[in-house]
């Protein structure tokens, strides 16, 4: 039989494969962007979200904050560099006052991060105070990103269509948060461990909502004509990539 850390080695694997192509789930809108050389109506919130996330899930798997972490690490690390080249790319194709917008959170950003890095460090000498510290911010800022999928789920609810929340994406964020609650559980770590519970429960809710409001959603597409669907497809594409900004690794 397969020892324990070997079997939380193999989860942590694939949950790594499962969050790097949740990571990539922004792509298409990036590639309308670059095709457009415009930003359209789309917005950075997102991104510089989980860039923040990422850096905070990176500085809580080193060794010397939280030991044995080093798949929360590579994932997360890969995660930081490829909402970086969207952020980039919004850059790049945004006016003034949207670039300085991106330049203002990502110096905020990075001010909160040396606070955390020097609070870490010096002020605190034990592993276990650092997990607790950086664990609950973790835990924080992960809890307040859920109000992205909790826009869409109330969406959903109010408009008995699921056009705006689509069905593959929500799968592997079910798919995503329960493999990694499992990871979190194999050798308990209570600060992975509630988020992507948390995570799991909603993909859950989505899955449910999307089997309640499917049909209803049909006849809608198929009342409103391709007109009313093409007409929402800059916003529903927008609402999904917010999802990536409460990604739980």
């Amino acid at each position: 039989m397969m020892r324990t850390e070997s079997i939380r080695t193999v989860i942590g694997i694939i949950g790594n494969v499962i969050s790097f192509f949740l990571f990539l789930s922004p792509v298409p809108t990036f590639v309308n962007i670059c095709k457009a050389k415009s930003v359209q109506s789309f917005k950075p919130d997102p991104y510089l979200a989980t860039i923040l996330n990422c850096v905070m899930w990176v500085w809580y798997g080193m060794p010397f904050i939280h030991p044995d972490s080093t798949l929360v690490v590579t994932i997360n690390g890969i995660g930081f560099f490829i909402e970086l080249a969207y952020i980039s790319i919004f850059f790049i194709y945004s006016d003034w006052p949207k670039r300085r917008k991106i330049l203002m959170v990502l110096l905020v950003e990075a001010i909160f991060m040396a606070v955390v890095v020097v609070v870490t460090l010096v002020a605190t000498h034990k592993i276990h105070t650092r997990t607790v510290i950086v664990g609950a911010l973790c835990v924080f800022f992960n809890i307040g990103m859920y109000t992205s999928p909790l826009t869409i789920m109330s969406q959903v609810i109010r408009t008995k269509s699921v056009k705006f929340m689509p069905f593959y994406l929500s799968v592997a964020n079910f798919a995503n948060g329960g493999i990694w609650t499992v990871y979190a559980l194999l050798k308990f770590d209570i600060w992975l461990f509630v988020p992507n519970l948390l995570g799991a429960i909603s993909g859950a809710v989505q899955l449910i909502l999307y089997a309640c409001y499917y049909k209803t959603t049909q006849r809608e597409d198929n009342n409103n004509g391709a007109g009313a669907g093409g007409g929402a497809s800059n916003n529903g594409v927008e609402l999904q990539n917010s999802r990536v900004s409460s990604l739980q690794v």
